[in-house]
């Protein structure tokens, strides 16, 4: 009989645990609200806090991951505009400059501004690539 009881307390005290979704629930919201504040740099950081502390907080993993993936493509897109920018100036720059040195400075220049754009575009085309698996 004692046992039993042992059994059934220990039961209880088991039960009465919080899972750990729950457990990871808060930090989920505090994901959750930097993102809807675009703070996606801050997002990324909290989801890397989440998989750290809370490993077996598989859905509140998944959902995380999912949120990683927006606010990657968000931040991706918003360096792409800045690099676009960027080699759009470098190119009207390299039209009016009559100096050869400085021309080829420009357009050692644009050549790296275009790899940084054709990467950054790679970046976000397997984004949503992943996205749709």
């Amino acid at each position: 009989m004692r046992k039993l009881l042992l059994l059934a307390a220990l039961a209880c005290l088991t039960a009465c645990q919080p899972s750990a979704d729950e457990l990871a629930e808060p930090l989920m919201q505090r994901i959750d609200s930097l993102y809807q504040h675009n703070d996606y740099q801050g997002t990324l950081n909290a989801i890397r806090e989440l998989r750290a502390e809370h490993p077996k907080a598989t859905e509140c993993r998944k959902r995380a991951l999912k949120i990683w993936q927006e606010a990657s493509v968000k931040m991706a897109q918003a360096d792409i505009a800045r690099t676009d920018s960027a080699l759009q100036a470098t190119l009207m720059q390299i039209d009016q400059e009559h100096n050869l040195y400085r021309q080829n400075m420009l357009r050692a220049k644009r050549d790296s501004l275009q790899i940084r754009y054709d990467a950054l575009c790679g970046t976000v085309r397997i984004i949503h690539q992943r996205q749709q698996e």
